[in-house]
């Protein structure tokens, strides 16, 4: 009995000839698109087979050209859900290939307005640069723009959770600047919810101590101003920590 590995490699064989079978004159004439659709279908199960059989890169070529077909025969959306698949399995050994998939995807998303799917993307990007292949300044990046997109549509609570991780990491790398405007920004739009309003005093210690770690006398001025914005911030154990570590 033949293994799923084989079972896949047969199935690559068979979309090939049909794919070679349908750029003849005939073809094109009589039955093309549905050769093209088989091959679609054969790249599909066989990607699907090699995942069971655990052969992470292959499996990702397999759904790749799944994605490349389904594109060019304007399925976007199959071919965007495609380059997903991809990346879930090139994520297993190639973070880098698994990013440029899902970048295929973000670009047809985008194309076709759908913003929250792109800005997902991105996040998923993110999140292997953070993990995966750690690479903090393209982690950074794609934070960013998922942010962008989330709040291309009105998702602020999605679009602030990625603007942390951007803050955190350009503290990091002590973009302390960077770091301080995104806190103090999410701290200023947490105010204006009365759900968020008690998260803003840990955003505004975020940024005092980015504004510690270059000046300790804009450090206060920055604490004062927090405070006349949020007065509830002076009582907080978070400001009282503060003000220990400025002497």
């Amino acid at each position: 009995m033949a293994s799923n590995e084989e079972k896949a490699m047969a199935l690559l064989s068979e979309a090939d000839k049909k794919l070679n079978s349908s750029k003849g004159f005939f073809s094109s004439l009589f039955g093309s698109v549905s050769k093209v659709e088989d091959a679609i279908d054969c790249y599909q199960h066989a990607a699907n087979l090699f995942k069971m059989a655990k052969k992470w890169p292959q499996a990702g070529r397999a759904f790749c050209m799944a994605a490349d077909l389904n594109f060019k025969s304007g399925r976007k959306h199959d071919a965007a859900t495609n380059y997903v698949d991809s990346a879930n399995c090139f994520k297993k050994t190639d973070p880098n290939e698994a990013a440029q998939c899902l970048e295929k995807a973000i670009d047809i998303y985008t194309d076709m307005g759908r913003f929250t799917m792109a800005a997902k993307q991105h996040q998923n990007i993110a999140e292997m640069y953070e993990n995966e292949a750690v690479d903090h300044e393209r982690s950074i990046n794609n934070y960013e723009k998922a942010a962008d997109y989330f709040m291309a549509e009105e998702s602020k609570s999605s679009a602030n959770k990625c603007k942390l991780k951007v803050a955190q990491y350009a503290a990091q790398l002590e973009q302390y600047g960077r770091a301080i405007q995104i806190y103090e920004e999410v701290a200023g739009t947490s105010l204006d919810s009365s759900l968020l309003k008690y998260s803003a005093k840990e955003y505004y210690f975020r940024a005092a101590l980015c504004h510690l770690c270059v000046d300790v006398l804009n450090a206060q001025l920055a604490m004062n101003r927090y405070v006349e914005q949020y007065p509830a911030f002076q009582d907080s154990r978070e400001y009282k920590l503060l003000q220990v570590n400025r002497k």
